[in-house]
């Protein structure tokens, strides 16, 4: 899946589309995707200058906007259909190995429970086969209209 395909689906866009390219992808269990860390990323201008390291909480919205996809294609919606998966709770965040500019970011997620259009996803984000952050990731299924 590509970029284009991804925006189709996820409501987010520059400088928050943190999804590059769906590698994997089975409809109601897992995904594979991954994002590209580069040196241009803004937020290296202020975390940190002289040592780049991008943000845990990008990781973790990263590890959640792949879910989001997964979530989408499995109930067969897009950015076009008035809906949006809304954070709902992170659990067990952990952050193994820090990513730096130069790294693809493998975002990893599978489907633990759907229950009352709340999702539960166990996340992992991994640099070279190295796990870099796992979460389990809730989302809420909620219409855009408040």
């Amino acid at each position: 899946m590509d970029i284009n395909e991804i925006k189709h689906l996820l409501p987010h866009r520059y400088p928050f589309l943190l999804v590059d390219r769906v590698v994997e992808l089975e409809k109601g269990h897992r995904i594979l995707a991954y994002k590209n860390i580069t040196c241009n990323e803004d937020v290296f201008n202020g975390h940190f200058p002289d040592s780049p390291i991008f943000p845990g909480v990008l990781i973790i919205e990263a590890m959640a906007q792949a879910a989001g996809v997964l979530g989408f294609a499995t109930e067969g919606k897009t950015n076009d259909d008035d809906m949006l998966y809304l954070f709902a709770g992170v659990d067990g965040a952990r952050f193994k190995r820090q990513v730096i500019p130069g790294d693809q970011l493998f975002l990893e997620a599978e489907i633990d429970s759907v229950k009352r259009n709340i999702w539960r996803f166990n996340c992992k984000a991994t640099v070279a086969g190295e796990l870099a952050s796992s979460a389990t990731i809730m989302c809420a299924l909620k219409s855009k209209r408040l």
